[in-house]
């Protein structure tokens, strides 16, 4: 069965970044244990990686690259926020490094990297940590089935068999 639209994908990536020289620089790995499951054409992988996969079988491998434009935007420099250090009486100032979960004022929830601390601030930044990057995968597609209704309401895969973890 190839993949197409309302399909349930499972499939296995090692994933790659690719610096401007060609070098390239492991970032994760999924396994047959803990493979990538998601429904396929609602919106919950890159247009790019979707676009990539789609039509392939079970068995099949590919690899692909997606240049940061398809995959997570170029860097913006300017996409950093000033915390004020009183958000964060309850929990103590965050370290150097440490990704903050935060939620915009549509609801929207994003993760951004701690990149300075001071007294009165942390400074925080907002890039996507695979912003500016090419992405190189490796794939195998594991198994391909159409989604089910349930599947298809809520919107997102439950599982390689249909059946939600509870």
């Amino acid at each position: 069965m190839a993949i197409e639209n309302n399909n349930v994908v499972t499939l296995n990536y090692i994933l790659h970044t690719v610096e401007e020289n060609g070098e390239k620089t492991f970032v994760e790995q999924t396994t047959n244990e803990n493979p990538l499951t998601f429904l396929f054409g609602v919106g919950m992988m890159l247009p790019k990686f979707e676009e990539n996969v789609q039509h392939l079988n079970v068995g099949d491998k590919a690899s692909f690259e997606l240049a940061a434009a398809d995959a997570y935007g170029e860097r913006d420099d300017k996409a950093v926020a000033q915390l004020p250090a009183e958000m964060f009486q309850e929990t103590g100032i965050p370290p150097v490094g440490e990704i903050l979960p935060l939620q915009d004022n549509q609801g929207n929830q994003f993760r951004a990297v701690v990149i300075e601390v001071s007294p009165e601030a942390v400074i925080a930044d907002l890039n996507h940590p695979m912003a500016g990057k090419t992405l190189n995968f490796d794939i195998e597609v594991l198994a391909v089935r159409p989604a089910t209704e349930e599947e298809l309401s809520h919107g997102h895969a439950h599982g390689i068999d249909g059946n939600e973890a509870h």
